[in-house]
């Protein structure tokens, strides 16, 4: 059994750690609320944009204002944006990206030619040492700073230099691979193709469906310009989604880590009071057994 003396050393060892957690759940649990919001104003809007996006895509399929968002080529060249985090303490949230990323890899996108553009430290200290890594293309690199202020017109520079490099033909078919947070506690790995456009044919009734849009002031601008915009946004909503599921992981881990950090301190308080009552009750045999010589 430990002495005493190591055993109160621990005990203030991992009182501090505790209290360290519990600071940093509080931090992220303040950085959630604020995250949140903003993917939840967010999400509806750019969901029905997308859907709206790929029904204008596929109506725009037989005649001349087909945009080259949707164009469908043979998938030989492939690029996966994996957007992970810059900080770690947050539970399996990267390694689930990294899991996800390598998983599709191996499986649905075997014997292409895959790239992978790393957003977040995490994810960029694991491909950049692979064969997945963005070198030799035109794409931006070092995107952690994007953390930094993660607004609209930054996330757009990246999205547009995606955008690009599929309309020069560097890249047949782009996938996002982010959290999506459904809650504080719950973040799923999505797989969301970004480019090229394609309609959704998870509703039966979605081929039969025959909407007919007024296009204000002309199919053709809405297609060079809305269509773009639309995808930023895409791309803007996944970086927010991923955002804010970054915060929900890390206060959900620092909230196990301080529960846990309080039945340690419990378990050791309770070793700490046996080997105390085991040293005093040692004492009084020492002082009664040296009693009983000197009697003797």
């Amino acid at each position: 059994m430990a002495n005493l003396k190591e055993i109160r050393s621990r005990i203030t060892s991992v009182s501090s750690t505790r209290q360290i957690t519990s600071a940093m759940k509080m931090v992220s649990a303040a950085k959630l609320k604020r995250a949140q919001d903003a993917i939840t104003q967010m999400k509806p809007y750019a969901e029905k944009l997308k859907e709206l996006l790929q029904d204008l895509s596929t109506s725009s399929d037989n005649d001349d204002t087909n945009s080259p968002y949707s164009v469908e080529r043979e998938v030989k060249n492939v690029l996966v944006v994996a957007i992970t985090s810059n900080r770690g303490l947050a539970g399996a949230f990267n390694a689930n990206i990294i899991k996800g990323t390598n998983n599709l890899i191996n499986t649905k996108l075997e014997g292409k030619n895959v790239t992978v553009m790393a957003i977040g430290k995490k994810a960029d200290d694991f491909y950049k040492k692979t064969e997945y890594n963005i070198k030799g293309t035109t794409l931006p690199n070092n995107l952690n700073e994007l953390y930094d202020d993660l607004s609209f017109e930054n996330v757009s520079r990246v999205s547009e230099a995606i955008m690009s490099s599929f309309t020069y033909k560097q890249f047949d078919q782009v996938l996002l691979v982010f959290n999506e947070f459904v809650n504080a506690a719950v973040q799923n790995v999505n797989v969301e193709q970004f480019l090229p456009i394609v309609a959704t044919t998870e509703d039966p009734s979605a081929k039969t469906k025959n909407t007919d849009y007024i296009f204000e002031p002309n199919k053709e601008m809405i297609v060079t310009e809305l269509i773009p915009k639309s995808l930023k946004i895409q791309f803007y909503k996944a970086m927010l989604d991923s955002f804010a599921s970054e915060h929900g992981a890390r206060m959900t881990a620092m909230h196990k880590a301080t529960d846990n950090a309080g039945t340690l301190i419990h378990d050791l308080k309770l070793v700490y009071n046996k080997a105390r009552q085991a040293a005093i009750t040692n004492e009084i045999l020492e002082i009664v057994g040296g009693a009983a010589a000197l009697d003797n």
